[in-house]
């Protein structure tokens, strides 16, 4: 049994809870809101994000983040991609032994346009931690908190320590594999974002499957790119936080990215939709940072370019989907064949 913190008790930090409960670990819950966290302790729910789904009475939860993370030698991180710095600063004023870090978080910082490990490894000196891993992949956390069968991947410089932290949470019905590039698992779990905000808009504008294939292919082909520029393992997004991950943010209505696209798809304003989700969409900032990282890598990315013509630049649409109908035209496996080529030439 190990003592773990996890920081941020919102839908995705209260179901990893439920798993390293169910574990047999020491688990304590960080929220930043007091009333949040007594919530949690009398009534063992998360109403507002976990609506109905009972949580384990061995959890506690607290806003006091000392004590949360007072020899503990897990501190899991699932905190907004926007609040990660500010957290991690709070977080080296309290630690008090060295510890393994792990983030769940999908995003990328606008401003920098760094990974959410990069933002971790600026902010926390490198004697208080082990080593910074990710968990990414498929998982609803409304279907991980029900225990249904999930699979996610761990990824850490030191794949031993990403080992230790499969270890932690693997479980019957929460599967965790390995894999040794940290920055195509962080990359997939954070572009995958756009193109379900995508995938949303084109529900909500009334196209039907062949659309949403297209998208999500042609979305595989962006994320690719980008993530090869930016020294990821093109193989990586074959894998389930590419494809995986993919698949289950652009066809389900429990993301929060299709959802918030679907509403934009049906004619509603980005701010508008935003207040109406009531919890972050990662999507959109992430649009932001991955079309500025396009324009800095010189890398094709038409779809971003048009997700973030339609977020920040009030584009119909309609008028973005025609856009990309009728670009030039190009053979499929260009994309495939150029990376191919890149990595042998290394």
């Amino acid at each position: 049994m190990e003592k773990v913190a996890v920081l941020g008790a919102g839908s995705w930090g209260t179901a990893l809870a439920m798993v390293l409960a169910d574990n047999g670990h020491e688990v304590r819950l960080w929220s930043h809101r007091q009333e949040h966290a007594d919530e949690i302790n009398a009534t063992h729910k998360n109403e507002k994000y976990l609506k109905g789904v009972q949580i384990p009475e061995s959890i506690h939860a607290s806003n006091d983040l000392s004590s949360v993370v007072k020899g503990v030698k897990h501190i899991i991180l699932v905190v907004p991609t926007k609040a990660m710095r500010e957290v991690c600063k709070d977080l080296v004023n309290v630690m008090d032994q060295e510890v393994i870090l792990t983030h769940a978080s999908k995003g990328i910082e606008p401003e920098t346009y760094k990974r959410v490990s990069e933002v971790i490894k600026e902010e926390i000196p490198d004697k208080f931690y082990e080593d910074v891993v990710v968990l990414s992949g498929p998982s609803h956390a409304e279907e991980v908190s029900l225990r249904q069968p999930t699979t996610v991947t761990v990824s850490a410089a030191d794949i031993k320590v990403a080992e230790k932290v499969q270890d932690l949470f693997i479980n019957r019905n929460f599967r965790v594999y390995t894999s040794p590039d940290l920055t195509g698992v962080e990359l997939g779990g954070a572009l995958k974002n756009i193109i379900a905000l995508g995938a949303g808009i084109s529900d909500g504008l009334g196209y039907g499957d062949n659309a949403k294939a297209a998208l999500i292919t042609r979305g595989l082909a962006e994320i690719a790119r980008l993530g090869t520029a930016m020294g990821a393992n093109p193989l990586t997004f074959s894998g389930l936080t590419g494809i995986g991950d993919l698949i289950v943010t652009c066809t389900s209505s429990h993301s929060r990215n299709w959802r918030a696209g679907n509403k934009l798809g049906q004619g509603n304003d980005l701010e508008e939709v935003l207040e109406q989700m009531g919890m972050v969409v990662e999507g959109v900032r992430t649009t932001k940072a991955a079309y500025q990282l396009s324009k800095n890598q010189n890398v094709e990315m038409p779809i971003t370019s048009g997700i973030y013509q339609i977020l920040f630049e009030g584009a119909d649409p309609r008028d973005v989907v025609d856009q990309l109908m009728t670009r030039i035209r190009r053979h499929e496996m260009e994309d495939l064949t150029n990376i191919l080529d890149e990595q042998m030439n290394d």
